[in-house]
Formats: C-alpha cells, structure tokens, sequence
C-alpha cells in the first residue's frame, strides 16, 4: 500500500537524543508512526511489524497508532532507520529531502533489525560507546 513518509523529531527521541547507546532511542527510531485507519487498511494492529519500501531500500519497523496524522502519511523519526529509506539526492542543498517521500507499507513478521545491523549492512562500522 502507498504512502507518504515524512521525518522529523520527536520528543521521546530528543530525550535520548544524546544517548544514542541508550534502548530508548532504538526503539524510539525504529518506530512507524500511522494513522488507526490506515493500519486496519493494512489489516494489521498497533504494534505488528512493517516492511517500509522506498525508491532507496528497506527497513523493517514497530507501528504505533497517531491520530494526529493524515490518513496516507507515515512519520518516522529521524535516525538510522529513516536514514535507510531516504534517498540521497539532494537537489544541490547538500541536505537530502526528509519529507514527502513515497513509500510503500507491507505486513511482515521479520524482526526489526539493529542500528548497527543496519550501518553495517551499507558498509559501515560498529563502534563502542565513547
């Protein structure tokens, strides 16, 4: 099913914001927020697992019922998991887009991945807390 993604900040994350070791944050980013409506679409409930598809990748996440979206939009916070699904093009800003992103939403039991399986995954490395 067709969706809008849009990024942004939320306030559970900007608590963990400088904890980016910390589960919270984790499971903050690796969340799909999206309308009530749009989940019975899907057939799916709060909290079942996503596939979220754009013209860039893949990444598995959390859904979480917002009322305050509009049906067909989904919000992702910022991080790793978002990073993954947003194309790079910048239009010569040096900033990628981080809202209206068409993206494709599909049940799937898979598990969530990591943050680090994810960096890893597009060549990056772990590294130890600081």
């Amino acid at each position: 099913m067709k969706f809008i993604l849009n990024t942004g900040r939320s306030i559970t994350q900007g608590r963990h914001v400088e904890h980016k070791f910390h589960r919270g944050y984790s499971e903050e980013t690796s969340t799909c927020f999206i309308h009530p409506l749009d989940l019975l679409d899907l057939d799916m409930e709060e909290g079942e697992h996503v596939e979220v598809t754009s013209e860039c990748g893949s990444v598995v996440l959390r859904t979480v019922n917002c009322e305050d979206l509009r049906r067909g939009m989904i919000f992702v916070p910022m991080g790793p998991f978002a990073n993954h699904i947003i194309p790079s093009h910048t239009h010569s800003t040096g900033m990628p887009d981080f809202k209206s992103i068409p993206v494709e939403l599909e049940y799937t039991d898979a598990e969530r991945s990591t943050q680090w399986d994810l960096m890893e995954k597009i060549g990056g490395q772990r590294y130890e807390k600081m």
